[in-house]
């Protein structure tokens, strides 16, 4: 599996610590910046996630903002993304069980490490659910 992950300044710092922790559950990382907490925009980098992991370089995507407000809006607006700002592993959990989210917002000003390493397991580990969802995640797809 490959995972594009991009932030903001906003989001640079939990960028590296989610960065590393898929490193360590033997994922492929794209890293598409930033690359630093010098002040750019969000979405620069929500979009070039997005477009990794619509046109197939990535198989899913983790955008990080100050909130993850403005970087899941961006994301979203790239045809076939589907990206839920989750800040609870159970946002998590049932953003890949019901719209299968082939990506997740994270806010780096109001997430800490801990949960924020939860979300991304809870999402990673949970399974699209399909049945009445499946047809409601095509609806999207076709907007």
């Amino acid at each position: 599996m490959k995972i594009a992950v991009a932030s903001d300044h906003g989001g640079y710092k939990l960028k590296g610590y989610v960065t590393e922790h898929l490193l360590n559950r033997g994922i492929d990382v794209i890293d598409l910046g930033t690359d630093s907490e010098e002040s750019v925009d969000y979405p620069v980098y929500g979009v070039s996630c997005a477009q990794a992991v619509a046109f197939g370089k990535a198989d899913l995507g983790i955008v990080i903002c100050g909130t993850g407000i403005g970087i899941s809006i961006a994301a979203n607006k790239v045809r076939g993304i589907r990206c839920g700002l989750c800040t609870s592993v159970e946002m998590a959990h049932l953003t890949k069980q019901h719209n299968n989210a082939n990506m997740i917002a994270l806010g780096g000003r109001t997430t800490e490490k801990d949960l924020a390493l939860k979300i991304v397991d809870e999402w990673l580990d949970t399974r699209f659910e399909g049945g009445r969802h499946q047809r409601r995640v095509d609806m999207l797809d076709r907007l």
